[in-house]
């Protein structure tokens, strides 16, 4: 999928925000990449993040999902505008281990709600499997 070239300005306030998200840096995560109506954050599965069988717990792949989702819609918005969830859904494909790639999109902007979706992929042993599929709907609010 080839993305609008990104102005700097909102890609600094993008990465701005991320970086002010506590949960995010509980999580050890980072944010990768991000274009115009996308964003990519990754995160290995440590022992603070896993369930009681060792794999990714739901709460922190979800979590991933939301975020990146989320800035997928901030990057398509004014200076002026930060985002909130409104809704989410999420189907869990399968279970994950070593590192996790969340990659948020838009799928429908608007002025008053942004569908938005993220894949979660798991990358552990050279493979790579889709663990997580998220839709949901961002609200765009003034700061």
């Amino acid at each position: 999928m080839i993305s609008d070239p990104l102005d700097p300005a909102i890609e600094a306030k993008v990465r701005e925000s991320f970086a002010r998200q506590s949960m995010m840096r509980l999580f050890n995560a980072h944010l990768d990449e991000v274009t115009s109506g996308t964003a990519k954050i990754s995160a290995t599965i440590d022992e603070r993040v896993q369930q009681q069988q060792g794999f990714a717990h739901g709460g922190f792949v979800f979590s991933l999902a939301d975020s990146a989702a989320g800035y997928a819609a901030l990057t398509l918005l004014p200076m002026t505008n930060e985002v909130m969830t409104a809704e989410l859904k999420i189907n869990y494909l399968s279970a994950g281990k070593g590192r996790l790639i969340a990659e948020g999109r838009v799928l429908k902007p608007g002025r008053r709600l942004i569908v938005v979706a993220a894949d979660v992929w798991a990358e552990h042993e050279g493979a790579r499997k889709h663990i997580a599929a998220l839709q949901g709907t961002m609200v765009p609010v003034t700061t």
